[in-house]
Order: C-alpha cells, then structure tokens, then sequence
C-alpha cells in the first residue's frame, strides 16, 4: 500500500496529498488514520480559537456596565448581529477548502482572526458609538465561518463508518472555544481587569494556530471545487431538512451560549461577575457531549438518538418556563445548563446524519464501493456549509426572540415558549423522515441485498 504523497503538485505550492482512500481499510489502517488524526488535531485548534473570537462578545457585553450607555436590547442586538454574520460566512468558507485546500484555507482563515480582535482592543472603552461597537462585532462573526470549512475538510480525511465520531470531536473541541472565552473572561473580571486584557490575550494564540496549521496540516487534492455539487446540495430536500433539524441544536446551543449571561444579569439581577461563574458551564458541557452524541449515533442512528434528544429539550425547556414564571434562579440555571448538554448531544447526533444520508441516496441509485463513498462525500461536503449556515441562524432567531420578549413582558419566558413549540416541531420532522418508514425501508433493503448494498435512513 503506498503512503499518501504530501510533496506539492507541479501546479501548486504546499502540502497536497494527491492519493485519498480512506474507505480502504488497508489503507487506513496503514497510513491514513495517523494522517487524518493529525489534521484533525490542528484543524481542531483553530476552529476553537475561531469559536471564541465569534463569542468573545458574549464577554465583552457582560463588561460593559452603565458607563457604556447600552440598554439590554442594545447588548442583544451586539450579539445578534455577531451570530448572523457567522453564519452567513460559513456558505463561502465550506467551498474555500475545495477551491485553495483545506490546510491552505485553516491558514488564512485562522489569520484573519486578527481583524476583529485588534479592531475591539483598539476601540473598547466608554464612549465609543454603538457603531462602532456593532461593526466590531459583525466582523467577529468571521470565526463562525472556521467551523463551516473544517468540518468539510475533516469530512474528506474521515470513512464514512468514523465520521461520525471524527465531527463530533472536531465541532466538539470547536465548540468548546465558546466556554474557554468565557472563562477566561471569569479570570479578567475577578482580577479586575479590562475587556482589552481579554483580547490581548488571544492575539498571540491566533497566530500560533496559524502556524502550526501551515507546518502540521494537509490539503487533499481529490477535494475539488464543484459547482454542481453546490447545486445538487441545494436541490437536495434533505440538505434543508437536515438544515431545519440543525437550528434546533446547533442554534440553540450558540443562541443560548450567547445569551446565558446577559439573560442571568437583565432576568435575575446577576452582577458580570455572578453572571460570568455560571455563563461558562453550559457551553462547556454541551461542547464535551458533542463527541458521545455522535459515537451514540454511530452505533444506535443519529436519527433515534435525535429523536429522543429532542424530547429532552422540549422537557427542559418546559422546566425553563416554570422556573422562570415563579422566578426561581436555581431552578432555571440547573434547567439551563440542561439544554446546553442536550443541544450539544443533538449537535453530534444530527451531523453524523449527514453522510449517511447522502451514503443511502448513492447505495440506491446502485452505486458501490468507492464510487458510492465519492458520491456521499461530494454531497454531504457541500450541503455541511448550507446546514451550518441555517443552524447557525436558529441562534440570531434565539437572540432576537430574547430580545423582543425582554422589549415585550420584561422576561424571556415568552421566548422560552416559542423554543418549547419549536423543539416539538423538530420531533415531528424527525419522526415522519427518517423513522416513519423504517420498516418500510428495511423491508426494500433485505429485499434487494443480494443484487446491491443497501442502507436505509432509519440507520443513518
């Protein structure tokens, strides 16, 4: 079994690997895995860091007091914006793997962290414009886009049967950047120290991720850019079924990681510093289950596990609501931190779907072997940035629904409600697609095994 080739094409500079199999156990087993677990750690770590740039004004406005002259719905406006531009940046990111590599791309993509972090040091302090603050964090939004582009570039390194495992733990330790800012916010605020202390300290770290993505990591050259691939996702029903489906946890979980704290401070009287001790354990949680979510949907179905998974997030939100009707913080932190571990569960569970479904559509249209894995990963590739982008948006959805509900009745019940109505939506979608004819499919699949493979989206 030959070793794949890092040396540089002849029309290209960089690390390309030109022979990709990962399908092949021999293969894998031999010189693939060790390659792909590299890319994954590096791709890892800069995606994390983008995390934490993207939520980094979570923080900021919990540092912002009085002085700064910001109503409530001011601040959920800040976030807002924050989480949109995140996710609208994240269609573009998916398609630059494919158009400059995947390790290329971590390099430019992890650079271009600097922006808004330098831009917020420069200008944070009272009696700057909301503005100006509001364009500071629009540009943060940027690292939202990180996510988007490793998980395609660690889609193409991963087989299919590992896939789900290798997401979730790179969106996992991604994810968990969001509650590493907010601790190290904790940090900064106990010591009494500025929002500038905070940024300055993820300047250095930016760049470091930036190098060690240019030393460690790899581009693949079967990866191409494809247009019609693009076309094929968004024609595809389930590339916005499963973009639905994404909203109700991926969004929660960025909506909510956003709005944890400044719901605790504008709810329940919290200080910043009472705020940030609490703020930072939901997301921390949600980011470490997101690997079992999709090791679970490995081995049960990511769609039975996102089934159930939704239950639990219809129920804890049902607590939600009680607590915040009879006003009772332990109640409505214990519940809360609840749907951060839940949210993060059904963010593995749901990803891991994805190419499985796309591996399901390849088997019935007879394809086999690798051409079967070339199709699943074409299409699963490009319908992850769509997915992502909506998810994403579910969060600017929360944060605006906090908004209006604080505007509204003073509280974020209302809001609470409209999630409760919405998780059982999601139950149902996932019910009538790809659990309802279960039996049905199974029943076509054992019927045709011996003519081709065959997997149903029950299993997926």
């Amino acid at each position: 079994m030959t070793a794949p080739s890092t040396a540089p094409a002849s029309s290209r500079g960089g690390r390309w690997i030109e022979h990709w199999d990962p399908e092949n156990e021999a293969f894998w087993n031999e010189t693939g895995e060790k390659v792909a677990r590299r890319n994954l750690l590096f791709s890892v770590l800069s995606e994390h860091i983008g995390f934490s740039i993207w939520t980094v004004w979570s923080v900021m406005v919990l540092f912002m007091g009085p002085e700064y002259g910001l109503t409530p719905a001011d601040k959920f406006f800040l976030v807002s914006m924050a989480t949109l531009v995140g996710a609208i940046v994240r269609i573009p990111y998916t398609f630059a793997v494919a158009i400059f590599g995947g390790r290329n791309w971590t390099i430019v993509s992890a650079s271009l962290l600097l922006i808004p972090t330098v831009a917020a040091f420069v200008v944070m302090e009272p009696g700057t414009s909301f503005n100006t603050f509001l364009i500071c964090a629009m540009l943060a939004g940027i690292g939202g886009g990180n996510f988007a582009s490793s998980m395609t570039n660690i889609n193409a390194f991963f087989p299919l049967r590992k896939k789900g495992w290798a997401l979730g733990l790179n969106a996992g330790g991604g994810n968990i950047g969001v509650p590493v800012v907010q601790l190290i916010g904790l940090a900064v605020i106990g010591a009494s120290g500025g929002p500038r202390v905070l940024l300055g300290i993820y300047i250095p770290f930016i760049v470091i991720a930036a190098v060690l993505a240019a030393v460690y990591m790899d581009n693949i050259a079967s990866v191409k850019n494809d247009t019609g691939a693009a076309k094929d996702a968004v024609k595809e029903a389930h590339t916005w079924i499963m973009s639905f489906l994404y909203i109700g946890t991926f969004g929660s979980f960025i909506g909510y990681s956003f709005a944890f704290g400044l719901v605790l401070q504008t709810q329940f009287g919290r200080t910043p510093l009472e705020s940030a001790y609490v703020t930072f354990i939901g997301p921390l949680l949600g980011s470490l289950i997101r690997p079992f979510g999709g090791a679970l949907a490995d081995k049960y179905g990511g769609a039975k596990i996102t089934l159930w998974n939704y239950v639990g997030m219809a129920a804890a939100t049902g607590i939600i609501v009680i607590a915040s009707m009879q006003k009772s913080l332990p109640l409505f932190t214990t519940a809360f931190i609840a749907l951060f571990v839940l949210s993060g569960l059904g963010n593995g569970s749901t990803f891991k779907m994805i190419p499985g479904i796309f591996q399901a559509k390849a088997l019935a249209k007879g394809l086999e072997g690798e051409e079967a894995a070339a199709y699943g990963r074409r299409l699963s590739g490009a319908s992850m940035g769509i997915i992502g982008a909506v998810g994403a948006l579910g969060g600017l959805g929360i944060n605006l629904a906090f908004r209006q509900s604080f505007l509204t009745v003073g509280s974020g019940t209302g809001a609470f409600v409209t999630f409760l109505a919405f998780y059982g939506l999601c139950f149902a979608v996932t019910w009538a697609v790809y659990l309802r004819r279960q039996a049905s499919n199974a029943s076509a699949a054992t019927a045709t095994t011996e003519a081709k493979p065959q997997l149903s989206y029950a299993e997926v």
